[in-house]
């Protein structure tokens, strides 16, 4: 650890983007909730939702669906759909770790660090993502929006409920939030974290994540333990 980076006890990670190759799967889940709520593929209305999806990757699915489509009848039809077509992308072998991702994992908890995964998707496709990868046992505690209240990202409660659960440090300036989008930069800004860590195995840029309030940008989550010390 150097003398500009905090004693970080507690590591809310991310998943796909950042310790999950994600490879599209979510831009293809979304054509299947698309098409149950009969948007066009090839429309401006289905070019405008996907820039809409592409742009809050991180928030919580039900949250955006909710925004794309409104009533929350329709919302919910449209991630239960979305849901489905990623659980059976995951069943089908479609989903792996960023190269190095447990490796870090297990190096940042032989130093002591206890380390959280998070989602912005459901209970149901994280536990397929965790078990299709062997990674049910990884990790002391997963954590989706449902599991802080409902709220996802941008909100910090993701992160400060890790940071209740675990007890696993005594400050939240000792808690890192690494991720891929601007807004899992903002959930750690706004929990008070003391490293927020963006990587760039995901969906947005550095310049993304530095406007989000990135302290750090990564090529990629393996570089982590390194950074920490």
């Amino acid at each position: 650890m150097s003398d500009t980076t905090p004693d970080i006890r507690l590591v809310v990670l991310d998943m796909a983007g950042t310790t999950v190759a994600d490879g599209g799967l979510v831009e293809q889940a979304f054509e299947a909730a698309a098409a149950e709520l009969g948007v066009e593929p090839g429309s401006e209305d289905h070019a405008g939702r996907l820039a809409y999806v592409r742009a809050t990757m991180g928030e919580s699915k039900i949250s955006v669906f909710r925004h794309l489509f409104g009533a929350e009848d329709l919302a919910r039809r449209a991630n239960t759909a979305f849901e489905k077509a990623y659980g059976d992308l995951v069943d089908a072998g479609r989903v792996a770790a960023v190269p190095g991702a447990r490796e870090a994992i297990e190096k940042l908890r032989a130093a002591g660090r206890t380390v959280v995964l998070s989602t912005g998707f459901a209970r149901v496709t994280q536990d397929a993502i965790l078990a299709a990868l062997g990674w049910q046992d990884l990790v002391p505690l997963t954590l989706c929006p449902a599991d802080a209240g409902g709220r996802g990202r941008p909100y910090p409660d993701m992160v400060l409920t890790a940071l209740l659960r675990t007890k696993a440090a005594d400050d939240v300036r000792q808690v890192a939030v690494v991720g891929d989008t601007s807004y899992d930069m903002l959930s750690g800004v706004r929990a008070g974290a003391g490293v927020v860590a963006g990587v760039l195995t995901g969906a947005h840029r550095e310049p993304e994540l530095r406007r989000a309030g990135a302290t750090h940008v990564l090529d990629s989550v393996a570089e982590l333990p390194g950074v920490l010390g």
